[in-house]
């Protein structure tokens, strides 16, 4: 019986290569996801951390499935997936994340992650953005034995990678002075140059690891998040001003580091305007359909914000209405919006095209 399957399986494998390489020769064939929780998929729940959700409520709106999002639905990188017809990147961390499965991408997003690798580390294990491009490459050794070197750089030309990256390097690094000291040793300016400076390199490894297209996510107005606004350091109804100023020369120097990649030959990289896109929800609520923008709808304690959902709490029913999951993530009517302004959005939302428009350009 061995001896039948083994050469069945390669032969589905063959096909499913070649239907990549030319069946959907129009389309991105896979889709490659690097970041923190806000698109972590459930590597969190192989490793050693507290920072997990896999655990209701967590997923009601994802089949009644606590698989791991930070969401009670859909992520920002599974509504971008379904936008371009690729499924579900697999977690890396997943032991069933193997063959086939790598066709379609992988996602290697960890929760508590940052651009350095000592952001998050109070929550025990995760993968930082060092790390995780080193697990890339562990995927393209095996895709290079499945489909051979010159078939694996059409692959991943075709494909994009997207990255979200920086929220940690802030609210479990550069804010929280009792566990980090790198407020002591850096200000605002000169950290935000400290994370631009290591976050660079592994933008270019990717590049020179054969990645053309990437979409590169600026840190949204994390003053705004519950979880800040619960700290008290701003009125009622405000969100922490001082928060939201020292994330400007981060997002500046991100956009101005696109620039840079896309003078490499073959480089599409963009720009997503996070903070202008959740500033204008905020700005906005009313015109998107929320009510409710300063509270999780899961959480405890001011502003819902002062301890993140717990298992088996009660949320919000009406969670359509609510622009925030949780302490820190937005709920999957927010991600639907943020989703469709980067696939869609005109120069301002995504710079200097969109995900659609990326897709267009062989």
């Amino acid at each position: 019986m061995d001896i039948l399957i083994k050469p069945t399986l390669k032969l589905f494998i063959s096909f499913a290569i070649l239907m990549v390489q030319y069946g959907n020769a129009e389309r991105v064939p896979a889709l490659f996801v690097f970041g923190d929780s806000l698109v972590d998929v459930g590597n969190n729940n192989f490793l050693n951390s507290i920072a997990k959700s896999n655990y209701f409520p967590y997923g009601i709106d994802f089949n009644m499935q606590p698989t791991g999002r930070f969401c009670n639905g859909k992520t920002f990188v599974d509504i971008i997936g379904e936008m371009l017809g690729v499924p579900y990147p697999s977690p890396f961390a997943d032991p069933y994340t193997a063959g086939v499965k790598l066709l379609g991408g992988v996602n290697y997003a960890s929760a508590a992650a940052g651009i350095l690798d000592e952001s998050g580390q109070h929550y025990g294990e995760r993968y930082s953005l060092r790390q995780q491009v080193l697990n890339f490459e562990t995927t393209l050794d095996q895709l290079r034995t499945m489909m051979g070197r010159d078939n694996l750089t059409s692959f991943l030309a075709k494909s994009i990678a997207i990255l979200v990256f920086g929220s940690n390097d802030y609210i479990n690094n550069y804010l929280m002075p009792s566990i980090y000291a790198s407020s002591f040793n850096y200000n605002p300016t000169q950290f935000s140059n400290l994370l631009l400076n290591r976050y660079a390199p592994q933008l270019l490894t990717l590049y020179n690891l054969g990645i053309r297209k990437m979409f590169i996510a600026g840190i949204g107005p994390l003053g705004c998040i519950p979880n800040q606004r619960a700290t008290g350091q701003a009125a009622p109804g405000r969100c922490v001003d001082y928060v939201n100023d020292i994330l400007g020369t981060f997002n500046q120097g991100l956009k101005s580091l696109v620039d840079q990649l896309n003078k490499r030959p073959g480089a599409i990289v963009t720009y997503g305007n996070t903070y202008g896109a959740v500033g204008d929800i905020l700005n906005n609520p009313s015109t998107y359909g929320f009510n409710v923008v300063d509270k999780g709808c899961c959480g405890i304690g001011r502003n819902q914000g002062q301890i993140t959902c717990l298992p088996f709490a009660y949320p919000c029913t009406n969670r359509d209405q609510y622009v925030f999951w949780d302490a820190f993530h937005p709920t999957q009517a927010a991600n639907v919006i943020l989703a469709r302004r980067a696939f869609y959005g005109p120069p301002l939302d995504t710079y200097p095209l969109n995900i659609q428009q990326m897709t267009l350009i062989h």
